[in-house]
């Protein structure tokens, strides 16, 4: 009797099935249409990703699905041993066919010839065919042995790579951005029962018939024709939403995006705990990266705040449409979550409006490496003409690093636009500062 074990890898997202013997036909063909593959060097079958199917199936044929036992890494190493086996044959095949090839060129020792219509010129003739094909086989087998040796370093390279703490951010930026999608489809159905419930009337019902967000694909074609009333339509439209949010399918989705998150997350390390001041504003960034629809944030008192939104928050962060806590407890939240605020960008530079004969800037081409310097006269001009310069016009880092400085292509220029040197500007209509001290000491230098 043949039996079979599951297993599933959250490192790679898959499904194996480990079978004892092999699979009677039946078994063999559900298990390929339901997406496993037969992997020869490892003995089992293994499915691309996980999806509810197979993993229905895989519970059917085995009773349980156990962790995998064997890591990334190690496996990686296993392939990496046997491709290095496949270039060591390479190896040895080339070394045997270069022996050969020399053997066979003896006959033709200091340069012996095929004597043409001798008794020995067929027998040449085949040694020299020989010797050549021999040649030909170690040529072949020598690139083989590079081509190998590149698969399985590949095979390492692959591994490390994806155990990149780089790496593994950016993936759980993917999962996030999975989790929003599966948890907009559970929002635009709670949206769609709660708006159906307050339409009645057959006019109300047509002008909703028809579009996406609605669940009511195609049911204003057949309302159309008649072969459907509004009311039936609407209750069609009404039951299509509860089979989203009551089935078990997305729901098996959304679980199973969230646990490898966690296992991300685990491998990632800790997530530290925020220490910085809680926002309205961050809460709803917060809610909305997990899939919560249109939140707005508010402080209701000192250490109180509330977030509400259209639908039903998802279920990992709270129940209902509304969610209250203090400050605490929303740290607590995005730590279980694994949220993490963004950092602040570094303030940009500011643009002091003062005159100067030059100012010396940081050039928009580099120079083995280093950023070029330019100086560029300073001309006057209004805040409507700098404005009409347009795509002319643009701000630049000074050399020091200290400020920054409106540009534009010189007016005062006839030439082609593409020909037109660049000047720095000064706002007459505008305030004026004090230079910085930089400048100052730029100008003096000069």
């Amino acid at each position: 009797m043949t039996t079979i074990s599951a297993t599933y890898s959250p490192e790679d997202n898959k499904l194996r099935l480990y079978a004892s013997s092999r699979l009677d036909a039946e078994t063999f063909q559900r298990v390929k249409e339901a997406g496993f593959k037969w992997a020869p060097k490892q003995e089992l079958f293994v499915a691309p990703a996980w999806n509810c199917a197979r993993e229905d199936l895989a519970l059917e044929l085995a009773g349980e699905i156990e962790p995998e036992e064997m890591t990334l890494a190690e496996r990686a190493e296993m392939k990496a041993d046997r491709l290095d086996a496949i270039a060591d044959k390479r190896a040895a095949q080339a070394s045997a066919y270069s022996r050969r090839a020399d053997e066979l060129s003896q006959a033709f020792y200091m340069g012996q010839p095929i004597l043409v219509g001798h008794h020995s010129e067929r027998k040449a003739r085949k040694t020299q065919e020989q010797m050549h094909s021999a040649m030909d086989k170690a040529s072949k087998a020598h690139k083989a042995i590079g081509y190998w040796n590149y698969r399985a370093e590949g095979v390492e390279r692959f591994a490390n790579m994806k155990n990149d703490p780089r790496v593994r951010a950016r993936r759980i930026d993917k999962l996030l951005a999975e989790l929003r999608d599966l948890q907009r489809r559970l929002n635009t159905a709670h949206k769609a029962l709660e708006l159906w419930d307050k339409i009645t009337t057959p006019d109300q019902i047509t002008l909703f018939l028809g579009r996406s967000d609605m669940h009511s694909y195609n049911l204003w074609s057949a309302v159309d024709r008649g072969d459907m009333t509004p009311e039936d339509a609407r209750a069609a439209a009404m039951k299509g939403a509860r089979n989203v949010i009551e089935g078990e399918n997305l729901r098996r989705w959304i679980s199973h995006t969230l646990n490898r998150l966690s296992f991300e997350r685990e491998m990632l390390g800790e997530v530290p705990r925020y220490s910085g001041e809680i926002t309205p504003t961050l809460l709803q960034v917060f809610v909305r990266a997990h899939g919560a629809d249109k939140p707005k944030g508010s402080k209701v008192d000192e250490d109180l705040f509330t977030v509400e939104c259209a639908a039903p928050l998802p279920l990992h962060i709270g129940d209902g449409k509304a969610l209250e806590l203090s400050g605490d407890e929303w740290r607590d939240l995005m730590q279980s979550c694994g949220y993490v605020p963004p950092a602040k960008k570094p303030a940009k530079p500011p643009i002091p409006n003062f005159k100067a004969d030059e100012i010396a800037l940081k050039g928009r081409g580099c120079y083995r490496g280093a950023p070029t310097v330019e100086t560029l006269p300073q001309i006057e001009m209004t805040k409507a003409e700098y404005k009409a310069q347009g795509d002319g016009s643009w701000v630049q880092l000074s050399a020091c690093g200290e400020y920054r400085a409106r540009t534009c292509t010189d007016p005062r220029d006839k030439r082609a636009y593409y020909l037109r040197g660049r000047v720095a500007v000064f706002l007459t209509d505008s305030k004026a500062h004090t230079a910085p001290e930089s400048a100052s000491e730029t100008e003096a230098a000069q």
